[in-house]
């Protein structure tokens, strides 16, 4: 492993900030041009026409599309993302309150599909064409082919309406909200640390399920390609000479081909990650999880572009800072890329 050049680091991180002004740029203009009409979810559909112009006029809606970017340019470098329609609070003190529960469940996720998609496509590619491996080819093309809304229905009847397993749609059990003081907004974390196990394991009830499920479609991702680096790594000569000095098939795998493609893998997670993210939308609409997936969309029925807008930034915010992280740890674990940028 070398450091990366200061150089190289600052070209990366200039492509992130271009791609994010990018975002920036097209999610705005495609909020504004939308036939949605926040003014009318604000005053009503029978309001006066002097009280519509004057909202309009307040929400800066009356000025050129490229001012009206500009002003949201200010506002952004204050931290300011605009009034919600939906609640009345700060879009940014809404986002606050939702992320926690979307970032506690597609880390749950991510945790799962690497625990269980790294070792299975390990173990599919040692011992390939075997049972073993078309099983999980199997599990990863259904992974691939089935929407997550029909897992989570599926999953509803039958774990939580007909078994009982789980809990049901929500956070947690109404009768338990409130009892937990915020510290770090992950739900689990916070029961634990106030000692509230009772409301630990029922949360938990709750979360394993969406969990599971958002996990399964990157699991399978997850699954084929550790199985695709893997088959490469074992038809390479010094893996062939590891195997003739007597080291085991699994030795093989832990000490030579592991190493090898820890740097591909960290890639794969890092976009598995904010694949969880941005995919956790579906999963909260059906489980009712109050995070950012259902505060968009309940913001998107209404028109309330502000907070549609600021959804979007931050979740594809994230999105990039994981896939610039992962091309930073593949550059600097991978000599062959420093090779290439140069």
């Amino acid at each position: 492993m070398k450091e990366l050049s200061v150089a190289e680091f600052g070209r990366r991180l200039a492509h992130l900030l271009v791609s994010l002004f990018i975002l920036l740029c097209v999610t705005f203009v495609i909020g504004r041009i939308l036939p949605t009409d926040p003014v009318g979810a604000i005053v009503g559909e029978l309001a006066d026409p002097a009280a519509y112009a004057a909202m309009r006029a307040r929400l800066g809606l009356d000025l050129p599309i490229y001012q009206q970017f500009f002003l949201y340019l200010n506002g952004l470098a204050h931290g300011d993302f605009g009034t919600a329609v939906l609640t009345g609070n700060p879009v940014s003190s809404d986002l606050a309150q939702a992320f926690p529960a979307t970032f506690e469940l597609a880390t749950l996720a991510v945790i799962i599909s690497t625990f269980v998609g790294v070792p299975l496509g390990l173990v599919a590619a040692l011992f390939r064409d075997s049972f073993i491996d078309k099983t999980a080819r199997v599990l990863a093309l259904v992974g691939h082919s089935i929407p997550v809304f029909w897992f989570g229905i599926v999953g509803l009847v039958i774990f939580y309406a007909g078994l009982n397993w789980v809990g049901g749609p929500g956070r947690i059990d109404v009768f338990y909200e409130g009892l937990v003081t915020p510290q770090t907004g992950l739900l689990l974390v916070d029961s634990l640390l106030q000692g509230e196990t009772e409301i630990f394991w029922n949360a938990l009830g709750h979360i394993i399920l969406p969990a599971i499920i958002l996990a399964y479609a990157a699991m399978a991702y997850i699954t084929r390609m550790t199985r695709s680096f893997t088959l490469e790594q074992l038809s390479q000569d010094y893996v062939i000479a590891a195997r003739a000095k007597g080291v085991s098939p699994l030795g093989t795998i832990w000490h030579h081909v592991l190493p090898n493609i820890a740097v591909q893998l960290i890639t794969i997670l890092a976009i598995s990650y904010g694949g969880l993210l941005e995919g956790a939308v579906v999963t909260e609409i059906v489980f009712s999880w109050p995070g950012i997936g259902q505060y968009m969309t309940n913001a998107l029925m209404i028109g309330d572009m502000n907070a549609v807008v600021a959804g979007t930034i931050i979740v594809g915010f994230i999105f990039m800072l994981l896939n610039f992280f992962a091309d930073v740890a593949y550059a600097v674990f991978d000599p062959r890329m420093r090779e290439a940028a140069r």
